[in-house]
Order: structure tokens, then C-alpha cells, then sequence
């Protein structure tokens, strides 16, 4: 009897559980006074201002660092400059490179042509002992 299911009671199809119907206070919240709303509102645009202020002072820092970094490879390149220059003047100071160009422009020393180097002691010399 228990496993065969001709033989178990028709359930009626009309039949329906019952609802039990309950009522709820709805309680209707009062809306926040004017001042407070205003406070929420201070409070707010002051943590944009900062948080604004915050940012834009990264953003001032990040500008002087890139400023920074291109100042110091514009030093860099003009040390290097600064070496090749002065190996330059060495190079063009030489009295041995000026006697040769000298003399290849036909300037003659003044032992081998002759001629006698006034330096200006003869006239001070004078004029001292007038």
C-alpha cells in the first residue's frame, strides 16, 4: 500500500494552503533638517578642495622633477662641451704651433731678420730724469 501510488488518496486540486495575511507599520522617516544637509554639503566640497589642492601640488612637484632631470643632462652635455674646449685652447695655445703658423704666413723671428725689439725702457728712463 505504501509503494503504490493507485492506491494512495487523490489530493483534492481545488485545495489551496492558506495565506495568513499580516499588516506592517510603514513608518515614514522626517527628511534631514536644512543645516544638517548644508554640514553634509560643507564637508564634502572641503575634502574635494583638499584632495584638489593635494593634486595639484603632485602635479607642481612632478613639473620642478622633470625640470630638474632636464637641467642636469643639459649640465652634463655642457661639461662634456666645456672638456672639448679646453682641449681645443691647449691645442691652439701651443707657442710651438703659433711659431709655425707665423711662419707660414712669412713673419720672420726678430733675432734671424735683424731687427731690434724697442721694449720702451729707453724712453721711461729719459723721462725719468728730466
Amino acid at each position: 500500500m505504501n509503494g503504490n501510488l493507485a492506491l494512495q488518496p487523490k489530493r483534492k486540486q481545488n485545495q489551496q494552503p492558506a495565506i495568513k495575511e499580516t499588516k506592517r507599520l510603514v513608518k515614514t522617516r522626517k527628511s534631514l533638517p536644512v543645516q544638517e544637509k548644508l554640514l553634509y554639503l560643507f564637508t564634502v566640497l572641503m575634502c574635494v578642495v583638499v584632495a584638489g589642492v593635494i593634486i595639484f601640488r603632485y602635479a607642481q612637484i612632478y613639473d620642478m622633477n622633470l625640470d630638474i632631470k632636464k637641467l642636469n643632462s643639459e649640465y652634463q652635455t655642457m661639461n662634456v662641451e666645456m672638456e672639448d674646449l679646453k682641449k681645443q685652447v691647449e691645442m691652439l695655445s701651443d707657442p710651438e704651433r703659433i711659431r709655425e703658423l707665423a711662419e707660414s704666413q712669412g713673419m720672420v723671428s726678430a733675432t734671424e731678420g735683424g731687427i731690434t725689439v724697442n721694449t720702451g725702457d729707453d724712453e721711461i728712463k729719459s723721462a725719468l730724469s728730466e
